[in-house]
């Protein structure tokens, strides 16, 4: 069963309420489709918001890189930051165009980044990452060798301050609009993949896995 939260003034929806989801299924579902995240902080007064990997291992993300990154380093030091994650689902045609719109769904979560310690930990969450991405992948590849494991900083963002927010449905017109006469509906969209295209260099008596000739996106992983 999902564990409650409640929203707190920060990440509560003000603007379309009726659309927000404070629950931890929610949430995770859309954390767990999603491959990219946006992460929001202010370095002596400059926001930047960079977009990067993550992974998600019960209430915690996980987050990657370079250990000379920006972003990292401020993260490190402490400093508070927003990520968020967006799933478009449709273009929503309305008869106006004022009341255009799209499907999607998104997640907010505010906190403070931790770096991870613990090499088992952080070896841990590297194959979160990777499997986050694609599934079966891990086992596979190469796995991380000292050198690189040195050279990669990997930080821990507990799921505690968070939202969702979901449109789904047809275009809401204005009472007057609906004999307009145009078209009006959703035009749906998705993240599909397409036919796997083998490395060049690649060496004789090598199948496409079955993980990537099956792979597709919307597994939730409680």
């Amino acid at each position: 069963m999902s564990e409650p939260h409640t929203s707190t003034v920060r990440t509560r929806v003000v603007r379309e309420p009726h659309r927000a989801a404070y629950d931890r299924e929610t949430a995770y579902r859309i954390l767990d489709e999603a491959f990219l995240c946006h992460i929001g902080f202010v370095v002596e007064g400059q926001p930047y918001v960079i977009p990067t990997s993550y992974g998600r291992k019960d209430s915690n993300l996980y987050i990657h890189g370079s250990a000379a990154s920006r972003m990292l380093r401020q993260m490190k030091a402490g400093a508070p930051i927003c990520l968020t994650v967006t799933l478009l689902d449709g273009l929503v045609l309305a008869r106006s165009v004022f009341n255009h719109s799209m499907n999607y769904r998104s997640v907010v979560v505010l906190g403070t980044a931790t770096l991870v310690d613990d090499p088992d930990e952080k070896l841990a969450a590297l194959r979160v990452l990777s499997e986050h991405i694609l599934p079966g992948r891990w086992n596979e590849a190469r796995q991380p060798n000292e050198r690189e494991l040195k050279q990669t900083s990997v930080l821990r963002l507990p799921i505690e301050e968070f939202s969702a927010k979901v449109r789904t449905g047809p275009p809401v017109d204005d009472e007057e609009d609906y004999p307009f006469p145009t078209w009006a509906g959703v035009l749906p969209l998705a993240l599909s993949p397409g036919t796997p295209v083998a490395d060049p260099r690649l060496g004789p008596g090598h199948e496409v896995p079955e993980y990537v000739r099956s792979y597709r996106r919307g597994e939730f992983n409680s």
